[in-house]
């Protein structure tokens, strides 16, 4: 990922002159979050970067310092390291730096590294950790016994991160909650989509005929992948469903019991997935994403979205143009947006897609970078 070369050097390169440090949350295997920060350490590469720790599974080419607790057993359990994550961003480093920049989803806007009075402090945001503040929208902190633990979180939250001089949002659903839940106001910066890589598929790809729905993405609750199963039995039209997670058993059993075809594609690799976007006629995505790449990732392909009418894809779809969004959890209600889809052009839905390109990410960041740091 690299920005445009017609894009000028001083905003290609922004804060040469600072000294700049680049934090993350953990370092998983590589996703959404991790290419966003890969992205950003693109546009400062003198940055120095932080996390908290790398999981044993990331594969990152890139120098990165972990912090204490990649040495303790909290590195396999965030659960438990929620509560020492805050001292552990304020305690990371005894470096001084100029402008510090984190990519947050939980804590990392917390960090405050550096001189008090002079460095400057900007936070990307990919979500207000959504344990903590939208427990409807993630299981891990939806039981009740945790709602005085969520109410101690929230104000350390909110108190910690009064240092920060400007917000970054990856949508306006995450805007909308920054305002919301710490009141404060943030510019939006779509992040970065590798659509060049999804739409160039080899011409055996492209070709092939589009033969069943498509679900992508991790197989827990809020994904709604048991109701992508019942629109395709209401639809009659096969399904395959690719990616990984606690739900397998559950989804399995569900297929198992409608009389359309469903197929498991268990954790495939891009090119597979690149594969599988061209064979299909729709990706179902009945779910509420903070931003959510892999409907972008679709529409490089020429494939439509068909999901709900909330959250990132009010962004990212043209309704009746490259997609069909509605809100509607009875799976009868989607078999004539999924038929209505189908007729979409291809060509209007992979131009829609090249506004999340990783130079325009990279181009927004920089001049965020140049005006507020």
């Amino acid at each position: 990922m690299t920005l445009s070369s017609s894009t000028p050097e001083a905003a290609r390169r922004p804060l040469a002159d600072r000294r700049v440090a680049l934090i993350h949350e953990w370092f998983g295997a590589t996703g959404g979050s991790e290419q966003v920060f890969l992205s950003m350490a693109e546009v400062v590469p003198h940055a120095d970067r932080f996390v908290l720790w790398k999981d044993d599974d990331a594969t990152v080419d890139q120098a990165i310092q972990e912090s204490w607790m990649a040495k303790t057993p909290l590195r396999r359990n965030k659960a438990l390291a929620l509560p020492a994550m805050p001292l552990t961003w304020r305690t990371l480093t005894r470096k001084r730096y100029d402008v510090v920049v984190s990519s947050s989803h939980a804590f990392a806007h917390t960090a405050k590294i550096g001189n008090p009075d002079r460095t400057r402090h900007l936070s990307y945001v990919h979500s207000p950790a959504r344990y903590v503040w939208s427990p409807e929208l993630d299981q891990r902190g939806a039981n009740a016994l945790l709602a005085p633990v969520r109410a101690v979180l929230q104000a350390g939250d909110r108190r910690l991160s009064r240092h920060v001089h400007s917000y970054a949002a990856n949508s306006l659903e995450v805007q909308a909650r920054i305002r919301r839940y710490w009141g404060r106001d943030a510019r939006v910066i779509n992040p970065p989509v590798e659509v060049d890589y999804f739409g160039a598929a080899p011409a055996q790809v492209r070709d092939q005929d589009r033969r069943y729905l498509l679900g992508v993405g991790r197989w827990v609750t809020y994904k709604n992948f048991d109701l992508m199963i019942e629109i395709a039995a209401a639809a009659r039209l096969p399904l395959v469903i690719a990616g990984g997670g606690p739900e397998e058993e559950n989804l399995r059993r569900l297929a198992a019991r409608v009389d359309v075809p469903v197929e498991f594609e268990f954790r495939p690799s891009k090119e597979r997935l690149r594969e599988l976007y061209w064979g299909a006629m729709a990706l179902l995505y009945p779910a509420l994403e903070d931003f959510g790449m892999i409907p972008v990732e679709a529409q490089a392909c020429g494939t439509p979205v068909v999901g709900w009418a909330r959250g990132g894809l009010l962004e990212t779809v043209v309704t009746d143009e490259t997609g069909v969004l509605l809100d509607a959890t009875d799976p009868a209600a989607y078999v004539a947006p999924v038929r209505r889809a189908t007729r979409l052009s291809a060509a209007a839905t992979m131009a829609n897609a090249r506004r999340f390109t990783p130079q325009a990410f990279q181009a927004n960041i920089a001049a965020w970078l140049a005006e507020e740091a």
